[in-house]
């Protein structure tokens, strides 16, 4: 699949695999994975894919959904 996105250098390939191994591990979220890259979600969907990682959407604990909710209450 072709992509718009820019072609990385050595330096942004090496922290994209790094991003890539944390976020296939659970360490980070799909936003903190994009955010790592200084890519979209939607194109660090794109790159999960195309390296067969699964994509996590949602809260992956109790603990995680607990913090959600507990996020969202205090919302002002």
């Amino acid at each position: 699949m072709t992509s718009d996105r820019c072609n990385f250098s050595l330096d942004n390939t090496e922290a994209l695999a790094t991003t890539i191994g944390l976020y296939a591990l659970g360490e980070i979220s799909l936003g903190k994975a994009a955010a790592r890259t200084d890519v979209t979600r939607w194109e660090m969907m794109e790159f999960l894919s195309e390296e067969g990682v699964a994509v996590r959407l949602g809260p992956q604990s109790m603990q995680d959904l607990e913090s959600e909710v507990e996020t969202a209450l205090n919302i002002d």
